[in-house]
């Protein structure tokens, strides 16, 4: 089995998409503990931390419920991520996890954990001017998906949305007006 270690070494020469789900697939049959790739994500090397969180992705999304007790460990690491490359990879499994589509005992597991400070960091990742247009889209996905949790999200969400529409790319604009038809139907 792989340590810690190892694997942050493996992490730190370029890596493709076949590595990457090779390794996914060895780490999975190992066991190999999801929060020691969490930790990793927050390697100095903002190259090895990127590979990490895209490892992490490949591992948990193909199989949520299998890793729903690591949600709790990589929640309450969420508001450290500083990694632009990382918080892109970050907020699309928050979008995913929260999804209705998600597993019933995901779902059931969330409740559980306390969303706050995820929320709150979705929010500044949404409204940093320097944060990139991907990050801020599954960042606005993912609040979205939290609107029945929070229900006071569904009105800061659309005035952020609609704020960022004014100056946005065609790729903000397009997303935002996507969420927030989503937004006026329940209304």
């Amino acid at each position: 089995m792989l340590s810690q270690q190892q694997l942050t070494e493996q992490l730190s020469s370029s890596i493709g998409k076949i590595r990457i789900l090779k390794l996914s697939h060895l780490l999975n049959e190992q066991g190999f503990p999801l929060h020691d790739i969490i930790d990793i994500t927050f390697h100095p090397d903002k190259q090895v931390g990127f590979r990490a969180i895209w490892l992490f992705e490949n591992i948990f999304l193909t199989d949520p419920e299998a890793y729903f007790n690591d949600l709790s460990y990589l929640i309450s690491r969420f508001k450290e991520v500083t990694n632009q490359s990382c918080m892109r990879h970050y907020a699309k499994i928050i979008m995913h996890v929260t999804e209705n589509a998600a597993p019933g005992s995901l779902q059931l597991k969330l409740k559980e954990i306390d969303f706050e400070p995820v929320v709150e960091q979705l929010f500044d990742w949404l409204i940093n001017p320097k944060v990139k247009v991907a990050v801020k889209m599954f960042a606005a996905n993912a609040l979205y998906n939290l609107k029945d949790t929070f229900p006071w999200i569904q009105e800061e969400l659309t005035s952020q949305l609609e704020f960022l529409m004014r100056d946005g790319s065609s790729g903000i604009q397009s997303a935002s007006r996507k969420i927030l038809k989503g937004i006026r139907k329940m209304s």
